[in-house]
């Protein structure tokens, strides 16, 4: 019943996901574009990808919401000529889009830190300004078909049938190959169900499993997709994973998100963060008839006073996150 109802909803998907599809005569134009014009180039798109996948694994958002900002990204710059001026808050605005569908609400990035270590310069209204022409172009509401879907319903469907050691098909080096392929341009063309079954096919050739490439067989059947395509994907597939592999390849760079200070407030933070003196402790007996309460209000203000005051520059701005300064305080207390 568990076999049918998957079989069912792959179905559903496959016959969708064309609504969901970068326009093609768009991507082809991205890819003629050179890197010294005003639009945007394949390199510049694919590097940009690049920093979402960076971005994704700081935040600890899941693969689903790297893999939807990608789709709503490559579906809009298809769709609309864009300058490079304008990529990083279109970028960061499908990210924030795919997030809120995605993620917890309590998992969210406030909208000013992730244009902040995103290194972004525009504002908080410019996002919402850019989500908004976003969804109204794409009449994006709350879901895409994705390689993704596809992969994790070839994942299930296989581990339902196979008789094998469920361990040896990983659907997160699955995750993990799809998103290296999704840092190219070029498969964004491939059909998301095509371009899932061939990551599946080298997977399970890979564990040498001949039970599990007969029940992908039976899928590639079952969706009537043809032997010329699967194996065309297939190759860019494998050739787009050796080149990902090689030392020689340029991989989403991490150390990009990193705070960046002066060396004045670096040695004020070094300084200063076991010196925060604490706010005076508010008696716990009654009111005294001697005392008023603006008395007490005025003790309270001149410790917020003291307390604002010695923070110093490392305080301004929000710069830093509070949990942050939080774990350095902690650290620095028990050293």
């Amino acid at each position: 019943m568990e076999a049918f109802k998957l079989m069912k909803e792959l179905r559903v998907n496959y016959e969708q996901e064309v609504y969901y599809l970068p326009k093609e005569t768009g991507l082809s134009l991205i890819e003629s574009t050179s890197q010294d014009e005003r639009r945007i180039s394949a390199k510049c798109r694919d590097a940009k990808v690049e920093d979402l996948w960076s971005l994704t694994s700081f935040f600890g958002y899941t693969t689903q919401t790297f893999v939807l900002a990608v789709n709503l990204l490559d579906r809009f710059l298809a769709m609309m000529r864009i300058q490079q001026k304008h990529l990083s808050c279109i970028s960061l605005s499908c990210l924030h889009m795919a997030a809120k569908v995605t993620e917890e609400e309590c998992n969210l990035t406030p909208t000013d830190e992730l244009i902040r270590i995103g290194q972004c310069r525009f504002t908080v209204s410019d996002l919402s300004r850019m989500e908004k022409i976003i969804s109204d172009k794409l009449n994006f509401k709350s879901k895409a078909v994705t390689a993704l879907t596809f992969l994790h319903l070839y994942h299930q469907i296989t581990l339902s049938h196979s008789t094998e050691r469920k361990e040896s098909l990983s659907l997160e080096k699955l995750e993990a190959q799809l998103k290296a392929c999704l840092c190219r341009i070029a498969f964004s063309k491939a059909k998301p169900s095509v371009l899932a079954l061939s990551l599946l096919r080298l997977e399970i050739k890979a564990v040498h499993s001949e039970d599990m490439l007969e029940i992908a067989y039976h899928i590639q059947r079952h969706l009537k997709i043809a032997d010329a395509e699967l194996l065309q994907w297939g190759q860019h597939v494998s050739q787009c994973l050796l080149d990902y592999a090689s030392p020689e390849c340029s991989k989403p760079n991490h150390k990009k998100l990193q705070w960046i200070v002066s060396r004045r407030t670096a040695q004020t933070l070094h300084r200063n963060y076991c010196n925060v003196p604490e706010l005076p402790t508010i008696p716990e007996c009654c009111w005294n008839e001697s005392e008023s309460e603006d008395s007490c209000e005025d003790t309270m203000s001149s410790g917020e006073e003291l307390l604002s005051r010695s923070l110093g520059s490392y305080a301004e701005g929000h710069f830093f996150h509070v949990h942050f300064c939080h774990q350095k305080h902690s650290q620095n207390l028990s050293a």
